[in-house]
């Protein structure tokens, strides 16, 4: 019988320690009213919590665990490299071999710079963008996460084009109105604002699957127009691939789409589960960093030889067995071709958006678009299927907004098990309807 007893005590201890008893907010399961289940391990494509529940796990550690949670050959590589030390501060052969890979997937980076975080990596890349063409103003896309640096905790207002408002507090006013938020998928907007003031924009930043108001991806000609003016205009297009980067494609969304960014971030699967990102590009771009250029970055555990280690056994894997990609979009197709299925049957409104191995299931009866399309989602019913999931065996990200994710390790046992609890939930769902 599912019950959560040990799970709530270890919340209510953790939050005297820790703000919100979490270390990220979305793990609080604030927006979907209860208490988190606290993990104690992971095998494959299932969790453990502490309470001895198991579960089928789509969250794969918001999106890291392409080849399934402690993947054999990545855990051998570990185990063979921390007893050769945990840090260097120090150059290293791994580094330079993470880098040939990472460019081997993604040829548009040229130059490549090791961080420890998306966050890092998004932030660098902006300092990048402005320091090389002089500019201080950046574009960015509402709903688009593109980690907690101040520049890009930033919110829309009114109208097709908004300058900064700070979206948290402690976000200085002079740091955000630099930051210009458009509408996604909105390309008249973009073309409207760089006729405007394009000569003044230092960089677009977009991630080109949206991952962080669920899954939505790319309008037909939205990225051709990103790139057609910032090119016109000497801008800096960045790519943030943090989540898609691996998903979307094995050369991520910029192979899918077929359109070469300036500046990638990468983060998440390219350390296999470690603290580590990357961000690269344009040799020209990437070359006034220092030391080679005038732009500072640095970081005392960046390139840290243990989380590079993870990322190489990752990508040497991905890149050793590329039907991998294949595998787990054609599983992610099956799980979301079933949603539909029964949602259907129940007459529940959903519209289940993909691209690769990414998904959301949203409560709603049109295509989502962009963050209004995404809030406007019945939330309750999100709720309901949610919650019976957990209970149920099967881990789903704890908000609407977010994208879920499939690995190597979801057969199609895995998915008959968990289209089976779904059923089980549209009908509950389908039952309140009628009602």
């Amino acid at each position: 019988m599912f019950q959560l007893g040990k799970s709530e005590k270890a919340f209510e201890e953790a939050k005297r320690y820790m703000p919100g008893g979490v270390n990220s907010p979305v793990r609080s399961y604030r927006s979907v009213g209860s208490n988190p289940p606290f993990i104690s391990s992971a095998s494959g494509s299932r969790i453990y919590d502490i309470d001895n529940n198991e579960y089928i796990d789509y969250v794969l550690s918001w999106g890291p665990m392409i080849l399934g949670h402690a993947n054999p050959e990545v855990i051998a590589s570990l185990q063979e490299a921390i007893p050769r030390g945990t840090s260097y501060g120090a150059p290293t052969l791994l580094e330079t071999e993470l880098a040939k890979k990472v460019q081997a997937f993604m040829p548009s980076m040229e130059v490549i710079r090791l961080v420890n975080s998306g966050t890092e990596a998004t932030m660098s890349a902006l300092r990048v963008a402005r320091g090389y063409t002089g500019r201080d103003r950046i574009v960015k896309f509402v709903g688009c996460y593109h980690g907690h640096s101040d520049a890009l905790l930033v919110k829309a207002g009114s109208g097709l084009a908004t300058f900064g408002v700070p979206d948290s507090p402690g976000v200085p006013q002079g740091v955000a109105e630099n930051t210009i938020t458009l509408p996604y998928n909105d390309s008249d907007a973009v073309r409207k604002l760089f006729d405007d003031i394009g000569d003044t924009i230092a960089a677009i930043i977009v991630e080109p699957v949206a991952g962080n108001m669920g899954c939505v991806p790319p309008e037909p000609g939205f990225l051709e127009t990103l790139r057609e003016v910032t090119k016109a205009h000497g801008a800096v297009l960045i790519f943030d691939e943090v989540m898609c980067g691996f998903r979307a494609s094995s050369g991520g969304a910029q192979k899918r789409y077929n359109i070469k960014p300036d500046l990638t971030c990468l983060g998440k699967i390219v350390g296999g589960g470690m603290p580590l990102a990357v961000f690269g590009g344009a040799r020209e771009i990437m070359n006034q960093i220092a030391p080679a250029g005038p732009i500072y970055q640095a970081g005392t555990l960046s390139g840290n030889p243990i989380a590079v280690t993870s990322g190489l056994a990752t990508l040497s894997i991905l890149q050793r067995d590329p039907t991998i990609f294949k595998q787990v979009e054609d599983a992610t197709i099956a799980l979301c071709e079933g949603f539909e299925r029964l949602a259907a049957q129940y007459n529940v409104p959903v519209v289940v958006q993909r691209v690769g191995s990414m998904f959301t299931i949203f409560f709603t009866d049109k295509p989502v678009k962009n963050f209004d399309d995404a809030a406007a989602c019945n939330e309750e019913h999100f709720k309901m299927f949610f919650h019976h999931n957990l209970s149920h065996g099967i881990y789903y990200a704890p908000s609407p907004y977010e994208s879920n994710f499939v690995s190597i390790c979801h057969k199609s046992s895995e998915i008959e098990r968990t289209l089976a609890v779904a059923d089980e939930a549209f009908k509950k769902i389908g039952d309140t309807l009628k009602n």
